[in-house]
């Protein structure tokens, strides 16, 4: 016997719960009436298309979850959700690989909604030469899960303490605003990584202005800030949830590295 389905009304209160906004607000926002809405979270009145999309526009809704809210309320869902290789989606991933490639010598990185690689340049395989379980490496890569494994990248990130609190905190974020299963469960399992006294997160710095990467290569070690391009207007499930991570020196030293790294690889590929 299968489940009862939950109704777009008892969804769209989910969300606005979930965006600790009142009624009023959002009925505000939505230009409608309190009383409307009351009924429509109540089960009471159906809201029409235009209503669900409407207060999804005002919740911040996902596409994803817009689509769950149109379906639970009777109506077709409104978002395409095509595959990476669809055609349709081809100009947009021919603009992936443009950044990612341009973005070259430095590493760049184009993820999904539950952060598994999608894309990478040629400048992030120094980056993951230390990784020790192969495992790690086998697709789907889960980005999150390879930076923070006791056997991934984690080793050799030399504020791994920073670095940890920064992106846990930041998975964190995303499991609020989306309340996606799957990220719960990862946040569940990199928290339950073990964390040696030495990597709990120490006070911030007083003068800084972003998290900082720092990654030891060699003998040296190379830092870096970061940062996160998403397509602004999607209409496409797919497209709305991909995102891509670039990394930029954040000193001459690791500017120079990672310039004669490139220059490296140019000259063992015309040597092949």
């Amino acid at each position: 016997m299968s489940a009862p389905q939950t109704s777009a009304g008892t969804l769209l209160r989910e969300w606005r719960t979930r965006r600790r906004m009142s009624q009023l607000d959002l009925a505000m926002e939505a230009e409608i009436s309190q009383r409307h809405l009351s009924f429509v979270e109540s089960g009471r009145a159906m809201p029409s298309r235009e209503m669900v999309l409407r207060l999804s526009e005002q919740l911040s809704v996902p596409l994803r979850q817009r689509n769950q809210i149109l379906l639970a309320a009777g109506f077709a869902p409104s978002f395409g959700e095509r595959s990476l290789n669809d055609p349709d989606l081809a100009p947009a991933m021919e603009a992936v690989k443009l950044v990612l490639k341009g973005h070259e010598p430095f590493p760049a990185l184009a993820v999904d909604r539950h952060w598994n690689l999608v894309a990478a340049n040629d400048a992030l395989a120094p980056m993951l030469a230390g990784v020790s379980d192969p495992s790690l490496l086998q697709a789907p890569v889960n980005v999150l899960r390879l930076s923070l494994h006791p056997k991934g990248v984690a080793p050799n990130i030399a504020n791994l303490a920073e670095w940890r609190a920064h992106l846990l905190e930041r998975l964190k974020q995303q499991v609020e605003a989306s309340g996606d299963p799957v990220l719960e469960a990862l946040e569940e399992e990199l928290r339950a990584y073990p964390v040696h006294s030495s990597t709990r997160p120490p006070k911030p710095e007083t003068n800084a202005i972003v998290h900082p990467l720092r990654m030891r290569l060699g003998d040296s070690v190379l830092s870096f800030i970061s940062t996160t391009t998403v397509f602004g207007t999607p209409l496409d499930v797919t497209l709305s949830e991909l995102a891509i991570e670039t990394f930029f020196p954040a000193d001459e030293e690791t500017r120079q590295a990672l310039t004669r790294l490139a220059l490296e690889r140019t000259k063992a590929a015309g040597q092949a």
